[in-house]
């Protein structure tokens, strides 16, 4: 679904009317549309929602879609909704709600005598807080200090986004809490006057003429802060700048945005995309000339972009060696991905951006191995042991409470604290016991079957080094040093197009005798789904260069690298070059290897372009030979190379000097490699057949049975 108006609005709780004189902290509506951005004020809720009102109805009326944002949040921590209604649905709190709020045209409200009644259905004291001196109710403290014991959670999980306020605060400074109060009522009365044609996301998922999503400014502040209109009010420049950025967005991507969040508290529209809204914001809003162009430090952090010139070769070079390419391609490249922080539990594939320490030692306290009697090692000696038991035992979570006399021993499980007095442990095997004295021969090693405080791992030791892949063992690791949270980078978006008159997209539609179905498109969104990126798909356009410009300029709205396959020669045909050379800036790399020698890099956009041969055995070697260790340096995981072994051959070739070649290959039952039957770059079932490649070197080379050669498996390559 599409939108063709876009609405921010800029909410106020306040208790009478704002100033005549446009000013902060009032309502300010921002409207994005085909003739540009326009923004107003309003002095009450009344007035806003009139206003809107009408606007909803002109809009649909001509058929026009709108997305209306508002900034306070439309929902509440979850359990709130189920203690107050009875059931966990949202909108069923907003009519609970909008049922006790009194909201005069003149500002004039109750909703501090009603969060004090709501804090009435809970236990202890609160959740609501914060209240003018003259309100003087103790159901409703002043500070959120004075608040306990009443169960809810603090926050909603998109609320822990940095400047998020709490929904209980009700007073001063960011008071979300009265907006919420006040806002959910007005927003339920324009839900019922639209009925079936307005919808409520994420809580409802259908397609209808007007929707409405919960907003957060602040998301990209600085960018706000920057294109910001000199001396402009804060709050009309947040609503002029998000409203054009929203309109600036991918259509598709907008309204998958709108669809994320909790069914039940809700979510905030472009929270996860804040890069997104910075360069829709920056692509659809003029940059003032008084403000000086500045780095946008909203999470997540924007990374130095690559030059235009990066991948420029020296005059004079004609054929680059492979090696030679891979160190110029690793030069030119840094990491492209912003960073942010999620939950541990959610970090699997992600790469992390930093160096993370252990929280504290791993085990944290000395501990048995096993199951056993614990004693000290001091009062025992060779011979047969008889000590006496103390009574009760040591569990793992139930440590023993007392310490242990010197010649006496406790009963202790595997997991368990070494209580005072124990520093050694006899296994249960190797001892008999009548329930009051435990008998064994000694001697037994001085802490035997235990484990050191922080045997493991130390506190503060380095556990997980900036750059990582995340798997589920680090993220055992992490759990079990108490890292709740990891800096990660985002995802890298990997698009990736193919082209070309004689490729039909997909294999369920007809092909004629002189035409093929795309291989390399699901080959490549594979390929970069297996690696742990975001496959983007541009999907496929013939040899059409207006067509190919356009897929291009989609790609740099949408992808941090593109992959292009088909037309990077320089043929006749070839239009995926020609147009990098003449609107982007191209590099033809002529690779001295075997298959796959041209391979065309370019900057469109400031997106970096892999321009891939179009035949699928050369793409694959190309892109698993470049593209991925440069993707993965582009990722925040740094180079990466393949490892490869020595095996014996299991064929015959004579090789020419001049160029790297690589073959289709499996290792035989005996360990040799044995290579596919033909050398045809055209023989797509090759590469399914084999399970790694050949490397052969540069130089000239007879390879006999038995031959050493280098063989690396599609593993190695991240390819399972």
């Amino acid at each position: 679904m599409s939108f063709d108006t876009f609405v921010v609005v800029d909410w106020s709780g306040a208790s009478k009317p704002s100033p005549a004189k446009p000013s902060k902290d009032a309502i300010w509506i921002g409207i994005a549309r085909e003739g540009g951005v326009e923004a107003s004020y309003h002095r009450t809720r009344a007035d806003a929602t009139d206003t809107l009102a009408t606007l909803f109805e002109t809009e649909r009326s001509t058929g026009r879609r709108v997305l209306a944002g508002f900034d306070f949040p439309f929902a509440y921590p979850k359990g709130f909704a189920e203690a107050l209604t009875g059931t966990s649905e949202p909108l069923r709190l907003w009519q609970a709600l909008a049922q006790r709020i009194e909201d005069a045209p003149d500002n004039a409200n109750n909703r501090f005598q009603v969060a004090a009644e709501l804090n009435d259905l809970f236990p202890g004291i609160g959740p609501f807080w914060g209240c003018p001196d003259t309100f003087g109710d103790p159901r409703l403290p002043k500070r959120g200090t004075q608040r306990d014991g009443h169960g809810m959670l603090e926050r909603r999980k998109c609320d822990a986004t940095p400047g998020a306020q709490t929904v209980w605060k009700l007073f001063t400074t960011g008071s979300v809490g009265s907006q919420a109060l006040l806002g959910i009522p007005r927003l339920l009365a324009l839900r019922e006057r639209f009925g079936a044609d307005l919808s409520v996301r994420p809580f409802e998922q259908q397609d209808t003429p007007i929707t409405l999503v919960e907003l957060f400014p602040s998301l990209i502040a600085h960018t706000v802060a920057a294109l910001a209109e000199p001396d402009e009010i804060k709050d009309r420049a947040q609503v002029r700048i998000l409203a054009g950025a929203l309109r600036a967005l991918d259509p598709q991507r907008l309204d998958a945005m709108t669809r994320e969040g909790h069914p039940e508290e809700g979510w905030i529209l472009g929270l996860g995309h804040e890069e997104a809204l910075i360069r829709a914001a920056h692509r659809a809003i003029p940059q003032p000339c008084e403000a000086p162009m500045r780095s946008d430090p909203d999470s997540p952090l924007l990374p130095p972009r690559l030059r235009d010139d990066c991948f420029a070769m020296p005059q004079g070079v004609s054929w680059v060696p492979v090696d030679e390419a891979l160190a110029k391609l690793r030069a030119a490249l840094n990491p492209v991905t912003g960073t942010t922080t999620i939950a541990t539990a959610r970090a699997a594939g992600r790469v992390l951006a930093a160096d993370v320490a252990a929280r504290r030692s791993n085990p944290p306290m000395p501990n048995s191995a096993v199951d056993g009697y614990g004693f000290a090692h001091a009062a025992t000696d060779s011979g047969v042991q008889r000590l006496p038991l103390v009574a009760g035992r040591a569990a793992a979570g139930q440590p023993y409470p007392d310490a242990v006399p010197a010649g006496h021993a406790v009963r202790i499980l595997t997991g368990a604290i070494l209580p005072e007095g124990v520093d050694t442990v006899v296994l249960e095997e190797d001892t008999n016991t009548n329930g009051t004295t435990v008998v064994f021969d000694g001697p037994i090693k001085p802490r035997a079957n235990t484990r050191k405080a922080g045997e493991d791992m130390a506190a503060g030791e380095l556990a997980l080094a900036k750059g990582r892949h995340l798997r589920a063992p680090d993220l055992a690791l992490a759990s079990a040093l108490g890292i709740a949270e990891l800096p990660v980078h985002r995802p890298l978006r990997v698009g990736v197009l193919s082209t070309g008159d004689e490729i039909i997209a997909a294999p369920q539609l007809r092909a004629a005798p002189h035409q093929i179905w795309d291989a390399n498109r699901p080959m490549l969104l594979s390929l970069a789904q297996g690696w742990h990126y975001e496959p983007v798909d541009l999907g496929h356009v013939g040899d059409d260069a207006e067509e190919i410009a356009e897929r291009l300029h989609e790609g740099a709205r949408e992808a941090d690298v593109i992959l292009t396959s088909g037309g990077a020669s320089a043929g006749d045909e070839d239009h995926v070059s020609a147009l990098l050379r003449a609107r982007g800036t191209l590099s033809s790399w002529r690779i001295a290897l075997k298959p796959g020698r041209p391979l065309a890099l370019a900057m469109w956009e400031g997106v970096p372009v892999f321009g891939l041969p179009g035949n699928p055995v050369a793409a694959l070697v190309c892109a698993l030979v470049f593209a991925r260790p440069a993707l993965s340096l582009l990722s925040g995981a740094g180079w990466t190379e393949p490892q490869g072994f020595t095996v014996p051959a299991a064929f015959e070739k004579r090789k020419k000097p001049g160029r790297r070649e690589y073959l289709r290959a499996r290792l035989n039952e005996a360990g040799a490699a044995e290579v596919f039957g033909s050398e045809g770059s055209g023989r797509i079932s090759g590469l399914s057949w084999a399970q790694g490649l050949v490397e052969l070197p540069d130089g000239a080379l007879e390879v006999t049975p038995g031959t050493p050669v280098r063989y690396i498996p599609y593993a190695s390559f991240g390819l399972v």
